[in-house]
C-alpha cells in the first residue's frame, strides 16, 4: 500500500496501475472510499467490500473545512492518521491519498457543488452549509481519484442520498454503493464521534439503536398514525435522561420527503426513520429504512 499527499503523484499512480491491470484484462475498475479519518471496524468492511469488487482500491483521508460550520469540532476532530494507515493497508487498500488542505484548497475556493431541497431538512436544517461542503469536496475527489464505484456507509443516510442526487444531476460516471450500518455488539452504531462519550453517554446512547428496534413492532399495532409513531420513537429516547434530541424525523427515501400517514409508509418506496441525538456535547445520528 502507498500512502501519497498530491494530487498529481496520486493521478500518475492511478494511470500507472490502471495500464498494468489492462495489459491482463480489458478494463480496470477503481473502487473509492472518502473518510475523515480516524477510522473503526465500519470504514474498514467498506474497503474490504471495494476489495472484493475491485480491482484497485484508493481510500482518501481528508477533514474537510468546508463541512464543518463556526461552531462545530473541525480543531478537535479525533485524528490518527499514522493508525488509519496501518488499518486502511490491513483492510486491502493500495493507495491512501491524504492531502493537505493546502493541497485540497490552495487559494480560496469560489466554486462549489449545491444540491436543493433533500440537503434542507433532517441534519441539513441545523447544519448549514454542511452539505455544500461534503458535495464539493466529494466532487473534487471524484475528479482526482475518477473511481468506477464509491462506497458509503448508510449511517448518514442523507449524505448517501446527496452522494446519488448531483452523481445523477451531473452525469458522473461512477456507480454509488450503499453498505449497511456497522454496529458494535450492543447495537450503538458505529462513529469516530464515539470516542467523544463517557462511560454514562455512552450506556445511554443505546437507546438509539432501541428505539428504532421497536418501530416494526409500533407501526403492526392497530390504529397507529405517524403522529403515535414519532411519538413513541421521542419519548423512548427521552428516557434516557442525558439525550436530548434534535430531530426524530420519518421521511420518504431517497427523496426524503414527509411521511405523514400510514398510506406513505404502506406505499412502494422506502421509509426512512432517522435520529440525531446529543449525549453531554457529543451529537451522534442514527437510522433504519423500512420497506413495505
Amino acid at each position: 500500500m502507498e500512502s501519497i499527499a498530491t494530487i498529481n503523484e496520486l493521478r500518475a499512480k492511478l494511470r500507472a496501475a490502471r495500464r498494468e491491470i489492462e495489459k491482463t484484462k480489458l478494463e480496470s475498475t477503481v473502487g473509492f472510499m472518502p473518510t475523515l479519518g480516524y477510522m473503526h471496524e465500519g470504514h474498514m468492511s467498506l474497503i474490504r467490500q471495494a476489495r472484493r469488487e475491485c480491482d484497485i482500491v484508493v481510500v482518501s483521508i481528508f477533514v474537510n473545512p468546508l463541512q464543518f460550520g463556526q461552531n462545530e469540532d473541525f480543531d478537535k476532530y479525533p485524528r490518527n492518521t499514522e493508525r488509519d494507515l496501518q488499518l486502511a493497508a490491513e483492510a486491502g487498500a493500495d493507495f491512501v491519498f491524504v492531502p493537505s488542505v493546502k493541497e485540497m484548497y490552495p487559494t480560496p475556493i469560489k466554486t462549489s457543488v449545491v444540491v436543493k431541497q433533500i440537503t434542507d431538512v433532517l441534519c441539513g436544517a441545523s447544519r448549514p452549509g454542511h452539505f455544500e461542503g461534503v458535495a464539493t469536496v466529494v466532487s473534487k475527489l471524484f475528479q482526482i481519484v475518477q473511481p468506477d464505484r464509491a462506497y458509503f456507509g448508510m449511517k448518514d443516510a442523507q449524505q448517501v442520498a446527496v452522494i446519488e442526487q448531483f452523481t445523477t444531476d451531473l452525469n458522473m460516471p461512477v456507480h454509488i454503493v450503499r453498505c449497511e450500518t456497522l454496529r458494535e455488539p450492543d447495537g450503538l452504531a458505529m462513529s469516530s464521534r464515539n470516542v467523544y462519550l463517557n462511560e454514562e453517554e455512552r450506556k445511554q446512547a443505546l437507546v438509539l439503536s432501541e428505539s428504532l428496534g421497536k418501530v416494526a413492532g409500533w407501526v403492526a399495532e392497530q390504529g397507529m398514525t405517524m403522529e403515535r409513531l414519532e411519538r413513541n420513537i421521542r419519548v423512548t429516547i427521552e428516557a434516557a435522561s442525558l439525550a436530548r434530541i434534535d430531530y426524530v424525523e420519518i421521511r420518504t427515501y431517497p427523496g426524503l420527503d414527509a411521511v405523514t400517514s400510514m398510506d406513505q409508509w404502506n406505499g412502494s418506496e422506502p421509509i426512512l426513520v432517522a435520529l440525531a441525538v446529543k449525549f453531554g456535547s457529543t451529537r451522534l445520528i442514527d437510522n433504519r429504512i423500512f420497506f413495505s
